[in-house]
């Protein structure tokens, strides 16, 4: 059995650092995704089809999957999953329902906005160490994990997430009719801190395919480095579940 952690924006798989240690297991696999703290390769277009159908590639490496998948990671898991792989065993996302209604949050819109999404960019990736880690500090980014997680963010990886968001203005309608289609046990991580969350919507996943919902009421976006040795706990005893 493998587990793959799949990171969100604006990430790199040393996000999974804590949580790959709390868990203690040797079939874990954190991929990197395409520009985010790497180059993209030659004809790599950036956008949200593109990102999936590397995932797809990703997991067919592997003959059994436990799927995590956090923020973009999540929502790219979830449009792969709609093909149903049959070895994904299980998944765990902490996104919400996709449908006609959804809306982006703000940050999100900010880059997808033409000229307002490249001024947040240059501003972000133009600023100091210090600066950008403070930036994620004040997103909810835990202190002690701030500065390595800015350390990445330059230009490419600025490049690759206005690539991304603004194919996905309508991500809604054009991924959220394939959750119907998901198969295999899901757990949601619903987190009560995380700024970016739209109230309700894990719920709205959860019925539309059975999943089970984890509340974490005291946790933000980036739950996994918050509690690390909690969340590993609470994910053994999820794939313990499934696998019987």
């Amino acid at each position: 059995m493998t587990v793959m952690l799949l990171h969100g924006v604006p990430e790199t798989p040393d996000l999974w650092d804590p949580l790959r240690a709390a868990l203690g297991r040797d079939d874990v696999v954190a991929p990197r995704l395409p520009g985010f703290g790497s180059p993209l390769p030659d004809g790599f277009d950036a956008t949200m089809g593109t990102y999936a159908a590397w995932l797809a590639t990703e997991l067919a490496a592997h003959d059994d999957v436990h799927l995590v998948g956090h923020d973009w990671g999540g929502l790219l898991a979830m449009r792969v999953l709609a093909d149903r792989p049959a070895n994904v065993r299980s998944w765990v996302l902490d996104g919400g329902d996709l449908a006609d209604d959804f809306r982006w949050h703000d940050t999100a819109l900010t880059f997808q906005t033409p000229g307002e999404g490249e001024a947040l960019v240059e501003a972000i990736v133009d600023n100091t160490l210090a600066e950008r880690t403070a930036i994620l500090a004040g997103l909810g980014v835990p202190e002690a994990h701030a500065e390595a997680m800015a350390a990445p963010m330059d230009r490419t990886m600025g490049e690759a997430i206005l690539a991304l968001y603004r194919s996905a203005t309508a991500i809604g309608t054009e991924w959220g009719p394939g959750i119907d289609r998901f198969t295999g046990p899901g757990l949601i991580v619903e987190s009560g801190q995380d700024p970016f969350r739209s109230p309700g919507r894990a719920r709205r996943l959860a019925e539309r395919t059975g999943a089970t919902v984890a509340e974490l009421p005291d946790a933000g976006h980036w739950w996994m480095l918050e509690d690390p040795e909690g969340v590993a706990a609470r994910l053994e005893a999820f794939w313990a579940g499934a696998a019987s």
